[in-house]
C-alpha cells in the first residue's frame, strides 16, 4: 500500500512537472523547476512513508502512554504524536525514537522506528525498550498500572508451563479390562 501511495505521488509530481515545463529551456527556470519537483515528490514519498494502514492503525490505539516506571528506576515516557496519527515519541534518559506500530503474528503490541534502530515491544504484564542494532535491552520490566496488575494477577495465579504435561482428564483414561 505504502508503495503504490508513492508510485502514484511520484507519477503525479512528474506528470505535473512535465505539463509545467517552458517551450523554450531556461537554464535557471529549469533547475528550480528540478528543485520544485524533487522536494513535491520527496514530500509525497513522506507522506506515503507516513500513512498506516487500518490494522496498523488498531494497533497504535493499545500503546500504553505516559511515564512508564521501569526496573532500576529507569522511566520511558510514550507520548502519542497529535499530528500524526499512529505515531508516538519515545524517550528513555538521553534517547529519543519517533516511532510507529507494526503488526505481530504474537499479538503483542509492536512500535519500531524508522531506522530499524530500536523496538518498543508491549506484552500483558511488562514492556521493554531494546537497541536491536545493538542486541541489548534499554529499559526492561516497563509497566503501566494495568500492566501490573496482570503482573501480580500472575503472581498469585501462574499461567501453566508449555513445558509440563497437562494433566489427563479421567474420562480419557484408558480402561483395563481382562484382555490386557
Amino acid at each position: 500500500m505504502k508503495i503504490l501511495m508513492a508510485f502514484v505521488a511520484t507519477a503525479t509530481c512528474t506528470a505535473m512537472a512535465l505539463a509545467q515545463a517552458p517551450a523554450k529551456p531556461n537554464p535557471k527556470a529549469s533547475r528550480t523547476e528540478i528543485k520544485s519537483t524533487a522536494n513535491q515528490m520527496a514530500a509525497g514519498i513522506e507522506a506515503a512513508d507516513a500513512a498506516l494502514s487500518p490494522a496498523e492503525l488498531a494497533v497504535a490505539e493499545q500503546v500504553y502512554v505516559g511515564r512508564l516506571p521501569c526496573e532500576l528506576g529507569t522511566f520511558v515516557t510514550i507520548t502519542p504524536d497529535p499530528q500524526a496519527p499512529g505515531f508516538f515519541d519515545v524517550q528513555v534518559k538521553n534517547s529519543r525514537f519517533r516511532m510507529f506500530p507494526v503488526e505481530s503474528r504474537t499479538g503483542a503490541v509492536r512500535l519500531e522506528d524508522s531506522k530499524s534502530e530500536a523496538l518498543w515491544l508491549q506484552l500483558s504484564n511488562k514492556s521493554m525498550l531494546m537497541n536491536r542494532k545493538m542486541g541489548q535491552r534499554m529499559a526492561d520490566e516497563c509497566m503501566s498500572p494495568a500492566q501490573a496488575a496482570v503482573a501480580e494477577a500472575l503472581k498469585l495465579n501462574p499461567a501453566p508451563s508449555l513445558l509440563e504435561p497437562l494433566p489427563v482428564p479421567a474420562a480419557s483414561a484408558p480402561v483395563k479390562t481382562d484382555r490386557n
